[in-house]
């Protein structure tokens, strides 16, 4: 356990402390301030801890309430990334000013806020790995902590010669790692991230990480202004054998169904079933989801495609893998040049969940345009096709491939937090995704009235009152 004589490698006392008079007063901003949280500033302390995603359930807690627990008692922010297809691990960004200083330890060391609750959260997953071994009969003896560190930082960590990092390793008799290559899907590649893993015992670790962690308080990266961006990497990976035994671990009842349900031109239909209704099957086998289609007997030419399955919000989300790896199949071209990659997505939003789309003043609607440079409308529901609900409304994406898969990206997982009753705040949403290359069929159809009044063609004639009549193929 850290404590307060405990010193750094230098051999001195953390700046934590010598920069203070030790009163614990904040000189900080209001945390708690909206407009605070999405930013992190140049002086600030950030700590990014990787998390087994089997292990993100205890430092979220139902609703979200341990991550704002710890918020709130550390008066720090914390980001939890979304899982990665096909990544073992989920990114929690810890960040706070270090203008504020907190009573940390046994005899009240004063130390950052963000520090704090780095090893709140570290001691919560190390917990939680306990209760495992104990159900399992075992007792822990190592342990692994893994954390990214941008490139321009960890040279603090290593030292002139790799004089610090093995000073390191002699006072605390841990394994400590910087490792470059075959780094994890999460790591982002615009800081040039390095993976620092510490390896040994429990309280070992704990020394060397409260060590690892003064260095990277001491040397702020300029790379943090962007240390809120998450992987732009999405992979499409079949769920493994572990994530299904530890689904299956938990009560079923106590998970949400997440649902996305696209608008698919008939036409398109045959390439999203497949051969035999081999490529629907496929997408069920690796990604988990269930996946229906349902075709329309009103005059329109569309079809439904519903995406939906059962899930807890720590896990990844089957529906989500399903719906990027079908959202090209689900479009249509809308570009003119038969070279113009421009397509159009089209989704059926409850009305009632619109909102956290749109956001105060169309602020989200606004950044999400802004982040992943694609049209993105809210439909009036006057105006959708007759195989929508009465209390539905259509999300139009459009865009060249790129564009529309990170602004469907940004919409189903906004809407995935938003069935989770999540508080946005606790979730990093991803900003950008490799354009993944599918075999596809376009209609040229033509588009719909905007919430905005403008119109391409005239669609007013479309009974909202309908209700969706469906077969399920």
């Amino acid at each position: 356990m850290a404590s307060s004589t405990m010193r750094n490698v230098h051999g001195k006392r953390s700046s934590y402390q010598s920069d203070f008079t030790g009163n614990g007063a904040s000189k900080r901003r209001n945390l708690h301030d909206e407009t605070d949280r999405n930013v992190i500033g140049s002086d600030d302390t950030v700590y990014r801890y990787l998390c087994p995603v089997k292990k993100t359930g205890s430092i979220i807690g139902k609703g979200g309430e341990i991550a704002k627990q710890i918020r709130s008692e550390t008066n720090s922010n914390m980001r939890i990334n979304e899982a990665v297809p096909g990544c073992e691990e989920r990114v929690v960004t810890i960040y706070s000013t270090s203008d504020e200083l907190n009573h940390f330890g046994d005899d009240g060391e004063l130390v950052c806020p963000a520090l704090d609750a780095l090893f709140k959260v570290h001691d919560m997953i190390v917990a939680d790995s306990n209760d495992d071994d104990d159900d399992l009969g075992e007792k822990q003896t190592v342990i692994t902590v893994r954390m990214l560190v941008p490139s321009d930082q960890i040279g603090c960590v290593i030292g002139k010669g790799g004089q610090v990092i093995q000073n390191l390793r002699n006072e605390t008799n841990a394994q400590i790692r910087v490792i470059k290559d075959n780094l994890p899907a999460c790591a982002l590649t615009l800081s040039h991230d390095e993976l620092l893993q510490i390896i040994g015992e429990p309280l070992i670790v704990r020394e060397a990480l409260y060590q690892v962690a003064s260095l990277i308080h001491d040397n702020p990266s300029r790379f943090q202004h962007s240390l809120l961006s998450s992987p732009s990497t999405l992979m499409h990976q079949p769920l493994t054998s572990s994530h299904r035994n530890h689904f299956a671990r938990r009560d079923l009842e106590d998970a949400t169904e997440f649902c996305v349900c696209f608008i698919c031109p008939a036409e398109n239909v045959g390439g999203v079933i497949g051969k035999g209704g081999g490529f629907i099957n496929q997408i069920r086998q690796e990604t988990g989801a269930t996946i229906r289609v349902n075709t329309s007997e009103t005059e329109e030419d569309d079809s439904i495609i519903f995406i939906s399955s059962k899930e807890f919000y720590e896990d990844q989300s089957p529906t989500v893998n399903a719906a990027i790896r079908l959202q090209e199949r689900c479009s249509e071209k809308v570009g003119k040049d038969t070279n113009d990659s421009t397509i159009s997505t089209r989704l059926l939003v409850s009305s009632s969940h619109t909102g956290c789309l749109i956001g105060k003043g169309g602020a989200v609607i606004s950044e999400m345009r802004s982040v992943t440079r694609a049209n993105i409308r809210i439909i009036q529901k006057e105006n959708v096709p007759k195989i929508a609900r009465e209390d539905e409304e259509m999300v139009q994406i459009t865009g060249n491939s790129d564009a529309a898969m990170k602004a469907l990206t940004q919409v189903i997982l906004r809407l995935r937090a938003n069935a989770f009753d999540m508080n946005h705040g606790l979730v990093l949403l991803p900003t950008s995704f490799p354009y993944i290359s599918q075999v596809s069929e376009f209609s040229n159809k033509s588009k719909y009235a905007k919430r905005d009044g403008s119109k391409d063609q005239d669609y007013s004639k479309l009974n909202s009152n309908s209700k969706r009549r469906s077969h399920v193929s």
